[in-house]
Order: structure tokens, then sequence, then C-alpha cells
């Protein structure tokens, strides 16, 4: 029996459980992983909230994790006991230890440590996606991306500024614009202060972005909308304030021929070739130095409410990893 944290219903962080559970061995394609360090993300609220539903409960919350390979079933090529492995779409990462599917691991390159590779999958592959598939940004991009100072927004800083965009940046306090700037944000705007709209329409002479990736949901919308110029392109990402109730079709039309997409991680990824083409590529740019994964904050695994908590409240900056 290992540690793990479960949900049994949903609701707000206290329905986080820490109690035991049984992991067993590896089946065919399986490896069993102890955990070293587990990301946090802001799906597992959505997870635990119910906002995006489990197929059942209880269930163990957490999509990524870094730890060592302690056990190797049938049929799996290619990995051993002892080697530091990373993944990011197999829920149940708040354990000690779990069993997964061998396919969905990746090597952990040496000279990236493991609180680093916890905190870099889910999110920098997200980052991944949003600049080089959804939209291919480059020297003529000018975006806005709203939440610059959290573990996406840092991560999308660096590496838009690597590829050449101007960013905007939205942020909640002077102290996470100063982070986001730090980062290659080009531009800040605390909207606890400022109206963005106004701000991104002076910032651009009033001509708007090409693209506005938007992982706030509710408080943003349809305001984003707004800040797009002529044929621009709306990136829903998340709902870190809630979901968008009602989305008017007609409002693209209105404001501007604009087009609107509501990506997901796990499609990008669902191949294996997909997966290791994505993380090598973002594994590159962190050894090179050109994206540092700002781990911020971490907490004991145990203490996996406290950290939602404060994940919710907009008290954390960069990543933060749970500590089995």
């Amino acid at each position: 029996m290992v540690n793990a944290v479960r949900v049994h219903n949903y609701g707000d962080p206290s329905v986080l459980v820490w109690e035991k559970v049984d992991v067993g061995a590896p089946g065919v394609g399986q490896v069993r992983i102890k955990h070293l360090a587990v990301g946090l993300n802001y799906i597992d609220t959505y997870h635990r909230s119910g906002l995006y539903p489990l197929e059942t409960l209880p269930a163990i919350l957490g999509l990524e994790a870094a730890g060592e390979i302690i056990a190797v079933g049938p049929e799996v090529d290619g990995l051993s006991i002892g080697d530091r492995v990373a993944y990011t779409d197999q829920l149940g990462a708040y354990a000690e230890e779990r069993l997964v599917e061998a396919d969905r691991l990746v090597k952990i390159p040496d000279g990236i440590d493991v609180l680093t590779a916890a905190a870099m999958m889910l999110q920098g592959l997200t980052v991944h996606y949003l600049l080089k598939k959804t939209f291919q940004v480059g020297p003529q991009t000018t975006l806005l991306f709203h939440a610059a100072a959290g573990g996406v927004g840092l991560i999308a800083c660096q590496w838009a500024k690597y590829l050449g965009a101007t960013i905007i940046g939205t942020v909640s306090s002077d102290e996470k614009g100063e982070i986001a700037k730090a980062h290659g944000c080009t531009h800040v705007i605390n909207t606890k202060r400022d109206d963005f709209v106004a701000r991104v329409k002076d910032i651009t002479d009033g001509h708007g972005c090409d693209v506005v990736y938007d992982g706030i949901g509710k408080d943003t919308f349809p305001a984003s909308l707004d800040c797009l110029k002529t044929f621009g392109l709306w990136v829903t990402f998340g709902n870190a304030s809630g979901p968008i109730k009602a989305f008017d079709i007609g409002l693209l039309g209105k404001k501007g021929s604009l087009f609107a997409t509501r990506p997901s991680l796990f499609h990008h990824i669902a191949s294996r070739e997909d997966l290791t083409c994505s993380a090598a590529d973002l594994f590159d740019v962190v050894a090179k130095g050109i994206v540092k994964i700002s781990v911020n904050q971490n907490y004991p695994l145990r203490d996996a409410a406290k950290a939602h908590a404060d994940l919710e409240a907009r008290a954390t900056t960069g990543s933060t990893v749970l500590l089995p």
C-alpha cells in the first residue's frame, strides 16, 4: 500500500483526502513508477470540482509527474528499472507510486532535474501546441496572453519572445507584471487597475492583436474578442474564472470575421509520435536555456488541498509541484 490523494465526491479543496491505496504489479505494457515530484495544474481543480467530470469516483487526481521506474511489466521495450521518466496525460499522479502505460512516458534528458520535468510537461506541451500548432507565432505576430505570470504564461512569454513575437500579457498585480516582464513579456496590463481592451488598443495603435490566448474564461469573455484585429484568432484553452456559459457564434462576424478555437493538449499528443516529437521540442528549448521553468512553489503531496486553494486564489506564480 502507498499513500495517495483521492476525491470521493466533487467539491472545494476539502474533498481531497490523503489515504492508502493498493498499486499492484505492472501488467502488459506497463511500468510501476515511484514519483519524485507531481505537477499541479488548473485542470486538477476542474476534476476536483466536477467541472470536468471523471469517469468514476473515488479517483486519484493529477495528470503529470516525474519519477523513477521501479518495476517493468511484460512487452515493454526501451525502458528499464532506474530510468527517470515523466508523463502528462495519465490521471492518477497524486500518489507516491503508480502504474503507467509505458508508451505514454518520455525519458527525462540528462541536465533536467525531476522537479523541472514534473512542472514542465503539461504546461510546456500546452505552450508548444498554442504557439506552434494552433497559431504559427513568429516575428510578425502580436499576441495577447491572459494570466502571463502563471505557469503556462511564463513559459509562453519566453518561448514567444524567442520566436520574435510582440507579447502583451495580462496580470492581476504589479508584482506579477514584473515577473512577466522578466520572462520576456513586452507589455503588461494590470487588470485590477486597467481596462485590458482599452490598453490593447492603445498598445497596438488601434489595430488589435493577431491572436488572443485565453485560459481565464468567464471573466475575459467576450472582451477578448475586442482585442483582435480583423480575421484574428481567439484561442480559449481554460476556465480559471469559470466556464463560458453561452457562445453566440454571430459575435465573430460582428467583431471582424474572427476565428475561434477550443483546442486540447490531449488531442495534440494522442499518438506516440506526436508525444515524443513535442516533448523533444520542449526539452530542447529548456536544455538550451531558451525557456526556464519557474518552479516557484512546492507543497507536500499530503497538502494538496492547500495547494489547490492557493492556486484558485491566484496566490501562486509560475509552476507548482507536489512532493510525495
